[in-house]
């Protein structure tokens, strides 16, 4: 279970939330384990939404739905937990660092501030936002260039869509 849910400490690194020579352990207490988690639920929501209009297959759509429903619960159950628990600096910057590599378009919410909370992030119509199989992968490459490694997958990943976009910033 531990390789499951673990994010290393490159994750952690990228969002700010420990220096460039701390080692961010997800078990060490429950406020780094609900970062650990905030870090790829929201993901989850979002690359399965996204994914299902490439999904032509019926039985794997409906398989698709009911793993993005319980990625969906958990993500709330996430957002509420460290909202409660007044994390919201912390989790901006999770947020922050997720819309650094997955586009321009500043997509991602983090979980509010003391006075409003954001524990379901949906666009201007009540819908969750979508992200491409790219986006995605550059989130879990932790590169905006596009790439085929890194990050949590420092090998890449198998499957027909293994490459990242280029979502780097024009320089």
């Amino acid at each position: 279970m531990r390789v499951a849910i673990g994010c290393g400490s490159a994750r952690p690194r990228a969002a700010g939330l420990i220096s460039a020579t701390q080692t961010f352990d997800p078990f060490a207490n429950e406020n780094n384990f609900l970062l650990a988690a905030f870090i790829f639920e929201d993901v989850g929501v979002t690359a399965y939404k996204g994914a299902a209009p490439l999904i032509d297959n019926k039985d794997y759509l409906e398989a698709a739905a009911g793993i993005l429903a319980v990625e969906a619960y958990h993500a709330g159950i996430v957002r509420t937990s460290l909202y409660a628990k007044g994390l919201y600096a912390a989790a901006q910057k999770i947020s922050d660092a997720r819309d650094s590599l997955d586009g321009p378009r500043n997509l991602d919410q983090g979980i509010g501030r003391k006075t409003r909370g954001n524990l379901v992030p949906t666009d201007r119509n009540s819908i969750v936002y979508s992200r491409t199989p790219s986006q995605v992968l550059n989130i879990a490459y932790l590169n905006p260039k596009s790439v085929s490694k890194g990050g949590f997958f420092p090998a890449g990943v198998n499957g027909q869509l293994r490459v990242s976009a280029n979502n780097a910033p024009a320089s």
